[in-house]
């Protein structure tokens, strides 16, 4: 039996926080191929996948975008909503038809910064988040843009 990924919702928050994130949620659903978000643009939301798969994406000038990562159930579309300026520094996109719980970034914010332990465990997700998807998309860019060899993976 495998340990669940810290990066799911479901490993990373206390039952209580989940609750807590829950109940400012709403159902949201897209459709395949549908643009959730492209980067550079306002992140003001987030999501959490419920069903189907949906792909981040970093921008390539003169290219198509570049898929980093290949997102399921119970992972988090979207960490740009926790820090300034807010916008995304990727994309995503619906691959298959993706259900979700979609959360008001501000709505959360302020949530964190009423209880300060929830605020530190929701960061302390969200940065384990980042890091893991920073890595990510360094290996990809490496493995379709770099000589061969010329990259270490960590």
């Amino acid at each position: 039996m495998s340990t669940p990924s810290p990066l799911r919702i479901s490993a990373a928050l206390s039952a209580e926080y989940r609750a807590r994130m829950m109940s400012v949620s709403h159902q949201v659903n897209f459709e395949e191929g549908a643009r959730i978000f492209t980067e550079g643009g306002r992140a003001d939301r987030f999501w959490i996948v419920r069903t189907g798969t949906v792909t981040l994406d970093v921008l390539v000038p003169g290219s198509k975008p570049a898929v980093i990562e290949s997102l399921g159930a119970g992972e988090l579309v979207g960490w740009s909503w926790l820090f300034p300026p807010f916008t995304w520094h990727f994309g995503a996109e619906a691959m298959t038809p993706v259900r979700t719980d979609e959360f008001d970034a501000a709505a959360v914010r302020m949530m964190m910064d009423a209880d300060p332990a929830f605020g530190s465990a929701i960061g302390h997700w969200v940065g384990q988040v980042l890091a893991h998807r920073l890595l990510a998309a360094r290996i990809r860019l490496l493995d379709l843009y770099a000589p061969h060899g010329s990259g270490s993976r960590l």
